[in-house]
């Protein structure tokens, strides 16, 4: 399997592109220098690009994906506020940007030259909007508001429109920040910030409503630091849960009961100081994680048995690295 890591670093306004070996190294490819202070990325689904969004000029980028992994921008697309998180729809045609301070969340069609366009849609007054995502149905996208402690729960219409469909509201307190899905589709896992826990949403209970069904402190019981989490991610064989919280600089491991969805904490893992983002590779062997003021990533290979980390490797970027994307190549 060829693999290849992204991370975005805004301080220095560089993209670091790394081949993952299959023994865990990773070896530099590019570092390609970016117009702006670069935050959110996602590949595309039919794996050609890679999109990033920008700021304070708010907009995204379209990087063509080389054979190798190395990138080429190609284009570019206004967006309606600083983009705190992206994604797309799992048929590639439209392109969510959730903004955290502008309060919204926007959607942009996607031409068949991959290329991103002017979004066409824009729903306003989500307060603290940090997560959109859509559900493995592609039909229902997931919106974060965390100073409403509130998910949002839109449908996508044939048409690309974002039609109200529910909404669920976390602990007062909490602050929902990412949310993860299971591959089976049945459970979506949230990391809320304010108070550092995980929540379990069965997305599809006996009545077809969304429900809560656990939550996980994901801290050390004898911690007393302020809680601050920030990223959250699952194996692709669904076995095994991760969060990370900056003030403490550990990455919480959970394993998951295939046949509830519950979660259990197998340990902790003391890694980067303030990891605001990381990433687990398509093979669910490694873990890479991105350290904001230490300004390295660290490689972790993946326990089979609890889940559990063993660090790798050791390696520099740029500036205030955030966003850790990977890649698997064709």
């Amino acid at each position: 399997m060829k693999q290849v890591v992204y991370i975005s670093s805004p301080e220095s306004k560089q993209i670091h592109i790394w081949q993952l070996r299959e023994d865990g190294v990773l070896s530099l490819l590019q570092v390609m220098e970016v117009s702006g202070h670069i935050q959110p990325m996602v590949v595309s689904p039919k794996k050609d690009f890679l999109y990033i969004g920008v700021r304070p000029n708010f907009r995204v980028l379209a990087f063509r994906i080389a054979a190798d992994g190395t990138l080429k921008e190609a284009g570019k697309a206004p967006l309606p506020g600083s983009p705190t998180y992206i994604s797309t729809d799992r048929t590639g045609h439209y392109l969510f940007c959730s903004s955290y301070n502008n309060a919204c969340i926007s959607i942009s069609p996607i031409g068949k030259d991959g290329l991103p366009r002017s979004p066409t849609q824009v729903i306003h007054d989500l307060d603290g909007c940090h997560f959109a995502n859509i559900d493995y149905s592609n039909q229902m996208l997931f919106v974060t508001a965390l100073k409403q402690d509130r998910i949002y729960l839109y449908s996508l219409s044939t048409d690309g429109k974002l039609v109200p469909h529910a909404q669920v509201m976390t602990l007062e307190g909490a602050g929902p920040r990412h949310i993860t899905f299971h591959p089976n589709g049945s459970y979506a896992y949230c990391v809320n910030e304010l108070n550092s826990t995980v929540d379990l949403w069965v997305l599809n209970n006996a009545h077809g409503e969304v429900e809560h069904v656990q939550s996980m402190d994901m801290m050390k019981p004898d911690s007393n630091e302020k809680r601050w989490a920030s990223d959250i991610h699952i194996t692709p064989n669904g076995h095994f849960l991760y969060a990370c919280d900056r003030t403490s600089s550990i990455i919480t491991v959970f394993s998951i009961r295939e046949d509830s969805g519950l979660m259990t904490i197998e340990g902790y893992q003391p890694t980067e100081n303030q990891p605001r983002g990381f990433s687990i590779d398509n093979s669910g062997r490694y873990l890479v994680a991105a350290g904001q003021n230490s300004h390295h990533i660290v490689v972790y290979r993946i326990n089979d048995r609890q889940g559990l980390l063993t660090p790798l490797g050791r390696y520099a970027v740029g500036q205030g690295p955030i966003w850790v994307v990977i890649h698997k190549l064709d």
